[in-house]
């Protein structure tokens, strides 16, 4: 069976996004050799990526500009060339390449990749299809950084979730701009 992995960046006060919905936060320019060898490395996976549809626009406006390959080549070439997946019933299609759109239940769509054989699957951003896939019991791994910064409203990346998740340390990593490193997987993962 497939693995799924959520990899998002937390406030200190536990939002993933800021009262406005934005992550800009949490792409502080830091000059941290360490942090920027991390995701550089991070993001060497094959897998597809997963998003929503506001995480998988947002990133859609980014990552194939110029400008994404200037600031971040490593991760800009990644990001264009991995096989990606956004759920969504309000997009009529998905441009960015290698996207698939799809528009079912994402529970019962996740189940279904998850049977499928290939790499592991990796959720950036997408709160709403992070909470989902959680109160399903279909993520195995939870991938956290926590950045040095308190914004005082947001949303977390739980929201709606409403049964206790029971998760276990297993690994952790502090890098020298502030940012910390946490992977929670449930217990028996």
């Amino acid at each position: 069976m497939r693995k799924l992995v959520v990899f998002n960046h937390v406030s200190l006060d536990g939002y993933f996004v800021d009262a406005n919905g934005s992550m800009e936060w949490a792409k502080m320019d830091v000059n941290d050799a360490e942090w920027n060898a991390f995701v550089a490395e991070n993001v060497k996976g094959e897998g597809p990526l997963v998003f929503g549809r506001v995480t998988y626009e947002l990133m859609a406006s980014y990552w194939p500009t110029s400008m994404a390959t200037t600031h971040d080549a490593v991760v800009a070439e990644r990001m264009n060339r991995a096989p990606k997946v956004v759920f969504s019933k309000t997009l009529d299609e998905a441009s960015w390449s290698n996207t698939t759109l799809v528009k079912g239940d994402p529970v019962a769509e996740m189940r279904k990749m998850k049977k499928e054989s290939g790499d592991g699957m990796a959720i950036l951003g997408s709160g709403t299809i992070v909470s989902q896939l959680a109160k399903a019991g279909l993520i195995d791994e939870y991938q956290v950084v926590v950045d040095p910064v308190v914004l005082g409203k947001g949303r977390t990346m739980f929201d709606g979730v409403t049964e206790k998740l029971n998760l276990k340390l297993t690994q952790s990593r502090v890098f020298g701009s502030g940012k910390v490193f946490l992977s929670y997987a449930p217990p028996g993962a």
